[in-house]
């Protein structure tokens, strides 16, 4: 399923250092990864795998009810990630985002970091599974003999 799109790492570096709210929306889950930089005394950075959102005005709403000591943000940068989850790491993206996070010196960033990425990849692979199954899937083309 991996393909050749050519992917800026340097301007997703950028992003993942320099913004506060990004989404990372994955070619076949259902959900995107939502990253929250911002952190206060004592709430920490959120990572969590979200629903897409239908508009932009849903996912600010989203964001409101999921970090409701927060004021709204200015803006949300959104990145498509047309390749696996697992590619974040090869890549190095995780781990940029990894340092982002622990940057903030909660002492728990690190590991809720590594339970989401093991969830996006289950889920990345069980929906690899359901595909080739026709789980929630329909075949395009009748097998002839």
């Amino acid at each position: 399923m991996d393909n050749d799109f050519a992917i800026d790492i340097d301007a997703i570096f950028q992003v993942i250092d320099k913004a506060d709210i990004i989404t990372i929306r994955f070619l076949i889950l259902p959900q995107c990864l939502l990253i929250d930089a911002r952190c206060s005394e004592s709430e920490g950075p959120l990572i969590k795998p979200v629903p897409r959102a239908a508009s932009l005005e849903e996912r600010f709403k989203s964001i409101k009810q999921l970090r409701p000591r927060f004021r709204l943000p200015e803006k949300i940068t959104a990145i498509w990630w047309p390749k696996h989850v697992r590619e974040l790491v090869t890549c190095g993206v995780w781990d940029r985002i990894v340092r982002r996070l622990t940057s903030a010196g909660f002492p728990d960033a690190d590991e809720k970091c590594q339970e989401v990425l093991d969830d996006l990849v289950r889920q990345e692979e069980q929906e690899i599974l359901n595909a080739i199954a026709g789980e929630g899937y329909h075949c395009l083309w009748a097998r002839t003999r």
